[in-house]
């Protein structure tokens, strides 16, 4: 099972906290207590992700995700921070950030857009539901902003962006956006971006250091080569991915271009590892069934819906094959 620093975890609940939300029946519903985590370890990326996910269905300021980028602080980046300081100019920075964004807490994926005389960041979100997705899309891209915006304050520069896209309909609240950016925003596209002039992005940086900046590369690659180790599996991704979605099951095709794959490689590359998505749908139904039902006092006819069933009976179906007893039977046991 794959698993990363709890940091971000961490970042996000005390800031949830200061903004005047309640993440504690949250945590505890998946087992944690704020007061008990401990910033060393690491968590599994199914566990974050369905709290994410269940965390935006409680939330009752929807900007709250916009402000939540206030909370991750450079520190708790690592090496990737220095790493990115002692680039030669704010575009190497830039690629370098995106060359090893597996060690940020972003789910999404970065890459570069160059332009003639603008050129853009842009973060491809994951796709969750509606909710979690903007609040999701909304701590991503106010936590990148607060991260790039905190290194120009450290080494004395200021670089604004020309305008930021979000990826999903215009909100009531968009004139908060841009109040919070100090840029225009546009909403309704398909990807977020980050544009910047190139003239800016040419600058040196003041803080360019070539030796330093190639010890902390090599921290950072034997960072990332021990992560990768544990995230290697598609099976385990899959597994993550499913988590995440309420009231539908997606499909082989939709899961497959999530990861870039034609489903056929998706197919071919699952069966190489012993795993076939049918199976891995079940196991992640069944996960959540038991999660549901241990911790919510939701209805079975409530949580058939929510793993995406369109009829109790099917579920109930399910569960008995899976657990050898009903759901209501399961419930009782564990209560």
């Amino acid at each position: 099972m794959s698993t990363r620093s709890i940091l971000g975890l961490i970042y996000m609940v005390q800031g949830l906290k200061q903004l005047g939300e309640d993440p504690e029946p949250v945590l505890s519903r998946h087992g944690l207590s704020l007061d008990k985590l401990d910033p060393g370890t690491r968590i599994s990326r199914t566990t974050e992700q369905r709290f994410y996910a269940d965390m935006a269905e409680h939330l009752h300021d929807p900007l709250v995700g916009l402000r939540l980028g206030s909370y991750y602080g450079l520190a708790g980046y690592g090496p990737l921070t220095m790493l990115l300081m002692t680039c030669a100019t704010a575009l190497d920075a830039f690629q370098m950030g995106i060359r090893y964004q597996e060690l940020t807490y972003l789910y999404g994926k970065l890459h570069f857009e160059p332009g003639p005389d603008v050129s853009a960041l842009i973060l491809t979100p994951m796709p969750m539901t509606a909710h979690a997705f903007r609040f999701r899309v909304d701590g991503e891209v106010s936590g990148t902003y607060k991260m790039v915006r905190d290194m120009q304050a450290t080494m004395g520069m200021d670089l604004h962006a020309l305008r930021i896209d979000m990826p999903y309909p215009r909100p009531e609240q968009a004139a908060a956006y841009e109040a919070h950016f100090g840029c225009p925003v546009r909403f309704g596209e398909p990807v977020a971006r980050f544009w910047m002039r190139n003239e800016d992005l040419r600058r040196r940086l003041p803080t360019a250091d070539a030796n330093a900046h190639a010890m902390y590369r090599q921290l950072c690659e034997q960072q990332l080569v021990a992560q990768r180790q544990a995230d290697k599996r598609l099976t385990d991704q899959v597994l993550n991915h499913l988590s995440l979605f309420k009231d539908h099951a997606p499909t082989a095709t939709d899961v497959a271009k999530a990861f870039g794959l034609s489903e056929r490689t998706f197919r071919r590359n699952l069966n190489n590892e012993g795993s076939h998505y049918r199976d891995l749908l079940a196991q992640a139904r069944y996960e959540k069934a038991q999660h549901l039902l241990r911790h919510t006092a939701q209805s079975i006819d409530d949580i058939a819906q929510h793993l995406g069933y369109a009829e109790a009976a099917a579920f109930i179906h399910a569960f008995q094959r899976w657990a050898g007893q009903t759901p209501s039977a399961f419930r009782k046991s564990v209560s």
